[in-house]
């Protein structure tokens, strides 16, 4: 379980988020100064695929927990409990809050339920795959990044 600390703070290095180019799918990539900041700028690159993250409210919260034998695989089990929330819970997610010790993830997301007009989804993402799935340390920070079928 998350404790309160985790749910009111935040990492102090913001990261980033972009897309790279992949054939007809969709590349998300999160860089940030540790795993975990990573690790959320991948779901905020997710999100982005589908809509723009700055339109969506943080009004409900979402706990979810992954555990994987590396940090690669954790970032791909990671993602898709994002995708498999969005789906069931017909929700789009704007902040994320991830925790990881010994290739266990803890997470809150933050986000609202789908409103098509508002959110004008752009596309469906069926899941993340393993291609061109890494997790590494480049330089001072680490990039989390994989290929999402759309």
């Amino acid at each position: 379980m998350l404790n309160d600390t985790m749910a009111r703070g935040g990492a102090s290095d913001p990261g980033h988020w972009e897309h790279f180019s992949h054939m007809a799918d969709v590349g998300v990539r999160g860089t940030g100064a540790s795993p975990e900041v990573a690790f959320e700028q991948a779901a905020i690159a997710l999100t982005a695929a589908i809509t723009d993250p700055s339109g969506v409210r943080d009004e409900r919260c979402v706990q979810l927990e992954c555990e994987a034998a590396d940090l690669e695989v954790l970032l791909f089990d990671w993602l898709n409990a994002l995708v498999y929330e969005m789906a069931v819970e017909k929700m789009l997610f704007c902040r994320f809050q991830v925790r990881i010790h010994d290739f266990h993830l803890q997470a809150l997301a933050w986000g609202e339920a789908v409103d098509r007009a508002r959110h004008q989804p752009a596309i469906e993402v069926k899941g993340a795959t393993y291609t061109e799935l890494r997790v590494a340390r480049k330089g001072e920070n680490w990039i989390a990044q994989c290929v999402i079928d759309v």
